[in-house]
């Protein structure tokens, strides 16, 4: 169900409550389908029997129907994929953070000057965690690789020690044959400390020449817990579909949050950038 705290404001939402927000607030009628989905908005009072928007509502759906910047966050850990995002409008900045196995993402205003703050929360950036440095600083493999190694880890049971899941790990990544120490080791460890993977990916209309088009800019990161971040670099973000296969190459390079908050900062576009909407 949906739910508002009208003192911060926030709100709890579904994809399918979002759709039918976007729907009555640009005055188009809402489809069959999310007829349900309409009722529940109705019930908790984010709209009215006519379809009127709740004025509490005002900035979050100005923000999402004319976003000026959009931020996708696609984290993904041994709880499944999260969706995150951030959506910067003309004059409000809006976030949203989804939960483990529930229907509905959290919406809240940020402060603009707190985006990276907001960005680095998402991602549980961790700036004075001690890490083990010990090892080499980068690891070079393969997709196909870096699959039977995530397959080690996929549906085996949580109540295993970490050496025998590791020893899972290695058996995985040495039957490719393709792999050896100390990159083998290391490898299967990152991967059994792996809390997440993640990408980050601003997009937002710019001037390419004569024509408008799109610009975007991405990067992905591990966090390996207390062997620290890795930074993906091969296959290099933004992915294309169809450019990734079994034999490309997986590059992680060791970094660490001052780099990792850099990133994201360069990750924001320059004001001159962004082509914005006419009036």
């Amino acid at each position: 169900m949906p739910s508002y705290d009208i003192t911060r404001p926030r709100f709890r939402l579904s994809d399918e409550h979002v759709i039918v927000l976007t729907e009555l607030a640009t005055g188009q009628p809402v489809p069959t389908e999310y007829r349900s989905a309409e009722r529940e908005l109705q019930q908790c009072g984010l709209v009215s029997e006519a379809g009127t928007l709740s004025v509490l509502l005002l900035p979050v759906m100005q923000t999402i129907i004319n976003p000026v910047v959009v931020i996708s966050l696609e984290a993904t850990g041994r709880q499944g994929t999260l969706n995150h995002g951030l959506m910067i409008g003309q004059d409000y900045v809006i976030a949203h953070q989804s939960w483990p196995t529930e229907r509905e993402a959290e919406y809240t205003m940020v402060e603009p000057r707190m985006m990276v703050w907001a960005i680095a929360n998402m991602v549980n950036l961790q700036r004075s965690a001690i890490f083990d440095h010990a090892g080499p600083g980068l690891v070079e493999t393969t997709m196909r690789n870096l699959e039977e190694g995530l397959l080690g880890v996929a549906g085996f049971p949580l109540d295993v020690s970490a050496e025998e899941e590791r020893a899972h790990i290695r058996a995985s990544l040495e039957s490719t044959g393709t792999m050896a120490d100390p990159e083998l080791s290391l490898f299967a460890d990152m991967i059994g400390e792996l809390r997440s993977s993640w990408r980050v990916t601003a997009a937002w209309r710019s001037h390419r020449g004569v024509e408008n088009g799109v610009t975007v800019r991405s990067f992905g990161v591990w966090d390996c817990g207390p062997l620290g971040y890795w930074h993906r670099e091969l296959p290099a973000e933004p992915l294309e579909p169809g450019r990734v296969g079994p034999d490309s190459t997986v590059r992680l390079i060791r970094t660490d949050a001052k780099r990792i908050w850099a990133m994201l900062t360069d990750l924001l576009p320059a004001d001159s950038e962004i082509r914005r909407a006419g009036p």
